[in-house]
């Protein structure tokens, strides 16, 4: 926070993305926003030190962009977090995409939405989250390699839902 003082008056003013608690030292925002297709996206890189930074692409209807900015970089940073501590060569980072995914969602809007993170040169791999689908890999492989998660017939992993279930499953036994 930054305190300034004007005619004995003290004022505070809270630095809107840097002073946020949840920006911490992230290394790299791109906002991606095309009228065309109508795609308001945000992607977070928060740390690239182990390796690329390796986080799925939400799409969720946020009540403001700055929920939306807070929610990447909230995410990406525990992504930095869950690869360290289970020893991948991967960095952490996560994308949103402001929208209703159920309405708003395009073939067009995902593809562009390739071409962003494909403009990142590796530096961020996306994969499935909420709101998004194999599906989606699948087009956004059409346009870049820094993609996971595509379809079984793709050549890639399928749904990752049942790995993500057994995870939280083993997490809880432990």
């Amino acid at each position: 926070m930054v305190t300034e003082v004007i005619n004995g008056n003290e004022l505070h003013k809270i630095d809107p993305v840097f002073g946020q608690v949840s920006f911490d030292n992230h290394e790299q925002i791109v906002f991606c926003n095309d009228k065309d297709t109508g795609l308001k996206a945000i992607i977070g890189i928060h740390n690239t030190v182990l390796g690329p930074a390796l986080g799925g692409t939400r799409m969720w209807k946020y009540a403001n962009e700055w929920e939306a900015l807070n929610d990447v970089l909230r995410l990406s940073r525990g992504m930095s977090y869950k690869s360290a501590i289970t020893g991948l060569n991967l960095g952490g980072g996560k994308a949103v995409i402001i929208g209703d995914s159920k309405t708003e969602k395009t073939p067009e809007m995902i593809r562009k939405f390739g071409q962003y993170v494909h403009s990142l040169s590796g530096k961020y791999i996306t994969a499935e989250d909420v709101g998004t689908t194999t599906q989606d890999m699948d087009m956004i492989r059409e346009i870049t390699p820094y993609v996971t998660g595509v379809s079984i017939e793709k050549g890639g992993s399928g749904n990752p839902s049942p790995v993500t279930a057994y995870g939280v499953y083993m997490g809880m036994k432990a």
